[in-house]
């Protein structure tokens, strides 16, 4: 009897034509809200395929388009065209603004990566409360990073692929300078720590409880 030649790859399972894979990544990441990684892209589609050549088929295909693949982190994503964000503001609805201890301290986070809570307080000056790094991680913007190798081993903090995605940035590296930030009003000029005003008790670990403050109305 004999025998059934098997594909190049070793594989006994043909992969389906380059054509029907970019078919098939265009759909996933179409349906699913979320950026997916190409790891999680093999995971779903049939022994054999290269999700990764697929996805660079794509954003040629969709370069200019209203509609761009475009990489967050690790992961890809159809997303708006930047250049028509302005189509979409009837639809965004901003409740709430967060206040300006809370994006000082996501700022940070952002721009010295990994950084610990103490780095943090150096940088700004004022104690930071556990409320407001508590808030931040629950709006998914960021998390815990590596142990740092330092006496006590303090955790660190780092911006998340949620971050990442809201600002439509592919990775920290295309955040805007920090002299931008400020002419948009992000940052303040503060005084070098331990030069506030008598009485500066800002963020201090006794306002816990009033953690509200991390929106302003």
């Amino acid at each position: 009897m004999s025998k059934t030649n098997a594909p190049e790859n070793g594989s006994l399972f043909e992969a389906p034509p380059m054509g029907e894979q970019e078919r098939m990544v265009e759909a996933i990441l179409f349906a699913t809200a979320d950026p997916v990684t190409v790891t999680e892209l093999t995971g779903r589609m049939p022994h054999g395929c290269d999700p990764a050549e697929a996805i660079a088929n794509l954003r040629k295909r969709y370069e200019g388009r209203g509609v761009n693949i475009v990489r967050i982190g690790d992961a890809w994503a159809i997303r708006t065209a930047p250049d028509l964000g302005f189509l979409m503001q009837k639809e965004t609805v901003e409740t709430r603004k967060l206040s300006r201890a809370a994006i000082e301290t996501l700022a940070i986070v952002a721009y010295h990566q990994p950084v610990t809570r103490a780095e943090i307080e150096e940088i700004r000056g004022v104690s930071v409360s556990r409320g407001t790094i508590d808030q931040l991680i629950e709006l998914e913007w960021i998390r815990f990073g590596r142990r740092k190798m330092t006496p006590g081993r303090p955790v660190t903090f780092v911006v998340t692929q949620v971050f990442l995605d809201h600002f439509g940035l592919e990775n920290a590296r295309d955040l805007p300078g920090l002299k931008e930030l400020r002419s948009a009003g992000l940052l303040e000029n503060r005084p070098p720590p331990g030069a506030g005003m008598p009485g500066d008790t800002e963020e201090s670990e006794d306002d816990d409880d009033n953690q509200s403050e991390l929106f302003e109305d």
